[in-house]
């Protein structure tokens, strides 16, 4: 059995996760307990899927929420979106059939504990993938979205809504997500 303050290989850490009934993610050798959230994190991760997979629909992208696991080799990351959008056709890490690699979009559902990991040390991870260029960090307390788009190398366009009136539009595909109708069932909202 492996704790979590041991280091650990990548090898014994995919065989662990493999064998869970909780899902854990890996940063460079630690495996860390991913835990469950709040009803309405769970709404806007559901909300945000449901927007993208009907805007897709007909396009070549997949959409995935919550479960699927995403591996950045560098710095050694394995970790689980609240939401993912991938172009296909998708591209899974050498020798699984479990763990992507390629995502072009990930949004990320802010919580108290999170949400300065997802700002920093996540995003700066997500940023090292080839394939990533939009970022979506939503606030669930508060109508708060962080809209990061890959302009350049090394360069990204903030834009920040918190009107409930504003429309958001993607830049990674032509989707458009009323504010209003994304946080329509969140009930934490001060």
């Amino acid at each position: 059995m492996i704790t979590q303050t041991e280091k650990t290989t990548i090898e014994e850490y995919l065989e662990f996760e493999l064998n869970s009934d909780e899902r854990h993610g890996y940063i460079n050798g630690n495996i860390v307990l991913i835990t469950g959230g709040t009803p309405d994190h769970n709404e806007l991760s559901i909300a945000l899927a449901t927007f993208l997979r009907s805007g897709l629909r007909g396009q070549p992208y997949r959409v995935f929420a919550t479960d699927q696991r995403l591996w950045i080799p560098e710095p050694s990351l394995y970790v689980y979106p609240d939401v993912m959008v991938l172009e296909r056709p998708i591209q899974l890490q050498p020798g699984r059939t479990d763990t992507v690699i390629n995502p072009c979009f990930i949004a990320e559902v802010l919580s108290k504990s999170t949400q300065n990991h997802d700002r920093s040390e996540k995003f700066l991870a997500y940023r090292s993938i080839e394939s990533f260029r939009e970022y979506l960090l939503i606030d669930q307390y508060k109508i708060q979205i962080e809209h990061y788009v890959k302009t350049a190398a090394n360069q990204w366009l903030l834009t920040l809504y918190n009107d409930p009136n504003a429309v958001l539009t993607l830049n990674a595909f032509d989707v458009q997500i009323s504010i209003a109708e994304l946080y329509e069932n969140v009930e934490s909202i001060t």
